[in-house]
């Protein structure tokens, strides 16, 4: 299977191929990641010394610790170095970022909070090799410290990675994940633009009728099944302090399963969504909608099933790759302007009214509906081009609050 998603840079993407590991690599992989975990340990004992005296505790003497700890253990020098200084790296961007959030006074469920310690039994493996760490020939992956594995390729490269990321899922499979340079894949023009609402109803409500999302409820789907598992799991539960049973391992590995299935579902259901009003639309106005804060209501349960985050980086992302031109909308106020004349109502409308009524117009449509030809109007594009030939004139760039970022 091979997935693609966002990378680092704004120019990059991950290609992930599942492994044949064999029972070998498995050892020398997971003695790397015993390393790469205490490296990862200790930067956090360190971290939190630093912090409570005040000091600062940055990559470079983070590498200063390395560079003595694989000078003092032998352990240590067993393996290779480059995916211990990765570690490194991705333990000061978590303490940078969450530092920042600490300086920025978030509220406490926005903040990430500092890096935690990683358990043996709980951390899944995951390596970071840069280009000096790996290479591929004839077909196989070679990593730094003598470690070859079989990749699936299920589809090729466009161009020679520039790192990969070794990891293991709860199920026990194998994957690596190649960062490579995107390639744009310039699509037909076609006169047209969408505005994007998103919404727990319908994940996505366009102006074309043709290319709503309905909601897909894989999660509700599986909730049955999901439930016995987990009744399973429940009644299985060793007591403390004693190993699983192999029905305890076994209804474990089957939730997992079942959880890894549905994700898998929503991602496809996204992508496949995605790609259709990309290759159907030249521009796009999306609303910049963080659905972080649904979490905490009644509608919770459903918003997650509705995967909206997902399916908006997955339409980011094919926007990118095709060249299409992609406005973030900010979705302050949509439901409460109208598409036609732009009044706004002095009340917020309640969930439960579907239907908006513009009182200055008397303009009357599906709330949904005109929230996406709100879209198109902050974006500066033209309603009369929606799924029509795009009016005449030059194109206007409208302004979000304080200003729309074009992708």
């Amino acid at each position: 299977m091979t997935t693609l998603r966002e990378a680092g840079g704004a120019g990059c993407a991950r290609y992930t191929y599942r492994l044949r590991v064999s029972s070998s690599a498995r050892t020398a992989l997971e003695a790397e990641w015993a390393r790469c975990r205490w490296i990862w340990n200790e930067c956090c004992a360190r971290s939190k010394k630093a912090y409570a005296d005040d000091e600062k505790c940055g990559p470079a003497r983070l590498d200063r610790m390395l560079t003595e700890a694989r000078t003092a253990n032998a352990w240590l020098r067993q393996g290779s170095s480059v995916p211990q200084q990765q570690i490194i790296r991705d333990f000061a961007k978590s303490r940078s970022k969450a530092l920042k959030d600490v300086k920025a006074r978030l509220p406490q469920h926005r903040r990430a909070g500092m890096p935690r310690y990683k358990k043996k039994h709980a951390a899944d493996p995951s390596l970071n090799y840069t280009q000096r760490g790996f290479r591929l020939k004839d077909g196989r992956l070679h990593l730094a410290g003598g470690i070859a594995v079989t990749v699936v390729w299920s589809r090729d490269l466009p161009k020679p990675p520039s790192s990969v990321r070794v990891h293991r899922d709860s199920l026990g499979h194998w994957y690596a994940s190649f960062v490579v340079a995107i390639t744009t894949e310039a699509l037909p023009a076609t006169g047209r633009d969408i505005g994007i609402d998103w919404g727990v109803r319908e994940t996505a409500t366009t102006t074309s009728d043709a290319h709503d999302l309905p909601h897909a409820q894989h999660g509700k789907n599986a909730a049955q099944r999901l439930a016995r598992y987990q009744r399973m799991t429940a009644r299985r539960k060793p007591k403390r302090g004693q190993a699983g049973s192999k029905g305890y391992c076994e209804a474990k590995r089957q939730t997992a399963k079942l959880h890894r299935k549905v994700a898998r579902q929503r991602q496809d259901t996204g992508r496949k969504w995605a790609k259709k009003v990309v290759r159907d639309h030249d521009r796009l106005a999306v609303e910049d909608f963080r659905p972080k804060f649904l979490a905490r209501t009644t509608m919770g349960r459903k918003a997650a099933d509705a995967a909206i985050g997902a399916t908006k980086q997955a339409l980011i992302h094919m926007a990118r790759k095709h060249g299409r031109e992609l406005h973030l909308v900010h979705p302050a106020h949509t439901t409460m302007d109208c598409a036609q004349c732009g009044a706004r109502t002095k009340h917020a409308l309640p969930l439960s009214e579907r239907t908006y009524a513009c009182t200055a117009c008397g303009a009357v449509s599906p709330r949904d509906k005109n929230s996406a030809r709100v879209m198109l109007v902050r974006a500066g594009l033209n309603p009369a081009g929606a799924d029509r030939a795009r009016a005449a004139g030059p194109p206007v760039r409208s302004q979000r609050e304080p200003g729309i970022p074009l992708l």
